[in-house]
């Protein structure tokens, strides 16, 4: 059976979400993705979340924002490429992103700052469960719709569930428009209308109950607040909804990134199950830091054929080499035994979805040539 083509599966996407458990190269992945698509010829921007400026190092740079950051021709040059496309980065700022949502929603600029200021919102858009994610799926509905770009590659947070960042936006949604909040805080916002000096001490029972619990300040900003997104949650409504329609839409695709160690590939499918329970299909997997196998391209493996080869190089068989050098190819070809088995389950689970490895490369990757290494690996078949 012949090998599926990435470049096929990919080809035609607006948007390409890399998802998986932490620390398994989600963020090399995506940056590499977006690497074989700018030398396609596409204006791709890969988006990052991660604060550990793990994207900015793979791509040769200091630093990333909130801001588009086109990467410098010369790095390309640097690494023997000669791109058709723009490649671009950026990393996710959470609270600039809420705070640009909020200004281009509301009304006016008196709504925009009576929120901003507001310490229920600060604590919304910095801290609440859900918020992250939200906020990378704004924004990359932003920048999609925007017609800026051919193709968006995120790099999604790390999660063990993918409705944690696919149910995201109903949650904080949730949060915006919660009923029973809005009648227990009835009288406050209606006093909120008249003047705000209203406020000092809760009238009703229910609030006197609370505010023991909460304080009257917190139930004041909290009041203040919900009257200040009065008239916007439909807004933020209207908007989730065209989000969740781009991310289960032909455009976009949802790559499973994973190593072949047993947890991760357990992770893998409960991943892949969540995805497909939510009516998501995978479009590929991508298991990464593969052990090679030191047998795949023959030569010598023991220590008699090991010594031979030394005296033929012209090298002594010093302090017993010759006996640790075939010691050590066993390992590693025990190693990797242990992970192809790892991805032969993989694979026989999800037989429907194309699978692709990345072996476990010789140095960490930190600029555009490490990463062109992976797409020789994705896109090209070679090792």
């Amino acid at each position: 059976m012949s090998r599926p083509n990435l470049a096929e599966i990919l080809d035609g996407r607006k948007v390409v979400c890399c998802v998986g458990s932490g620390g398994v190269g989600k963020t090399t992945t995506a940056a590499a993705i977006a690497l074989q698509f700018a030398v396609d010829g596409k204006r791709v921007l890969v988006l990052t979340i991660d604060p550990a400026r793990r994207l900015a190092n793979s791509l040769g740079l200091e630093s990333l924002g909130n801001r588009e950051t086109r990467i410098d021709p010369k790095l390309f040059a640097a690494a023997g490429l000669q791109p058709k496309g723009e490649m671009w980065a950026m990393m996710l700022d959470l609270k600039l992103t809420w705070d640009e949502l909020v200004t281009k929603q509301s009304a006016s600029r008196a709504q925009a700052e009576d929120i901003l200021k507001n310490r229920i919102y600060q604590t919304l858009s910095t801290a609440m469960a859900g918020s992250l994610e939200y906020m990378a799926m704004e924004k990359v509905y932003e920048v999609a719709s925007s017609g800026r770009f051919d193709a968006v590659v995120l790099d999604t947070p790390p999660t063990s569930n993918a409705l944690d960042f696919l149910h995201a936006a109903d949650r904080i949604l949730g949060v915006l428009d919660n009923n029973a909040m809005r009648i227990i805080l009835g009288p406050m916002l209606k006093a909120s209308k008249v003047g705000f000096r209203l406020l000092a001490v809760p009238s009703s029972l229910v609030l006197k109950t609370l505010s023991r619990f909460t304080g009257a300040e917190f139930l004041k900003d909290l009041a203040a607040f919900m009257l200040a997104f009065e008239g916007m949650f439909e807004g933020f409504k209207d908007r989730a909804a065209r989000v969740n329609k781009l991310m289960r839409s032909p455009e976009a695709a949802f790559v499973l990134v994973t190593s072949p160690t047993p947890l991760t590939i357990q992770e893998a499918l409960f991943f892949h199950g969540a995805l497909k329970a939510d009516g998501v299909p995978t479009s590929a997997v991508i298991v990464n830091r593969v052990q090679r196998d030191p047998r795949r391209l023959g030569g010598p493996d023991n220590p008699a054929a090991l010594r031979e080869a030394l005296q033929l190089a012209g090298l002594k068989d010093e302090n017993e080499l010759a006996q640790r050098l075939g010691k050590t190819l066993t390992e590693q070809a025990t190693l990797a035994d242990l992970d192809r088995r790892e991805i032969a389950r993989l694979e026989g689970t999800l037989k429907a979805t194309p699978l692709f490895t990345v072996p476990r490369l010789r140095k960490d990757v930190h600029d555009l040539t490490g990463l062109w290494q992976i797409d020789n690996c994705l896109f090209a078949g070679g090792e």
